[in-house]
């Protein structure tokens, strides 16, 4: 069905390409907001994802490679909407003294916390690999096509990104520890 639409969308079906952006846009959202972790720059986002896949689907040789082509142009776009906002401000987050024990269920939200500042501190480019390898579950391999780069550097970036949010989360624990600045 979804080959049937590629297809007939890159001819300039615009009822097709409708139907195409409907199957794809919560995907594509997902993957933007894990990245920007902004809700308005993840529709931004996803926008400029949308018109680009509009303007280039006629040169997509191969309609069976839609979904890792929407997948590097959204996250292409999550990265450009993250640099454009940057944000400046700087907000002190201070760690809890108070670390919950047993089956408090406030730990489970306590390391949420922990994992959604540390996160917010890495790269967008990071976050892209992170979130192509555990939410979407890709490869080594689909990340490098996704990122339209070689295996091993999808693999490094990976390497890096997770020792990097490692790092983060390890600074976090420390009871008083700022974190620098927020995105």
């Amino acid at each position: 069905m979804e080959r049937e639409l590629v297809t007939l969308a890159a001819r300039g079906d615009t009822d097709a390409f409708a139907a195409l952006a409907r199957l794809s846009s919560n995907r594509l959202f997902a993957i933007a907001y894990r990245i920007v972790r902004d809700h308005h720059l993840a529709e931004d986002a996803l926008q400029q994802a949308l018109v680009t896949i509009w303007d280039e689907l006629p040169r997509l040789r191969d309609p069976d490679k839609f979904d890792a082509w929407s997948y590097r142009l959204i996250v292409r776009a999550s990265v450009a909407a993250f640099r454009r906002e940057r944000r400046t401000n700087v907000v002190e987050l201070l760690a809890s003294d108070a670390e919950p024990v047993g089956d408090d269920p406030s730990r489970t939200i306590v390391d949420r916390d922990q994992l959604e500042r540390a996160f917010r501190l890495l790269s967008p480019d990071h976050r892209a690999v992170l979130v192509l390898r555990h939410f979407e579950g890709l490869s080594v391999g689909e990340i490098a096509e996704v990122l339209d780069v070689p295996i091993g550097t999808a693999g490094s970036r990976l390497h890096y990104a997770a020792r990097e949010l490692h790092s983060a989360l390890q600074a976090g624990l420390r009871p008083g520890t700022v974190q620098a600045r927020t995105a």
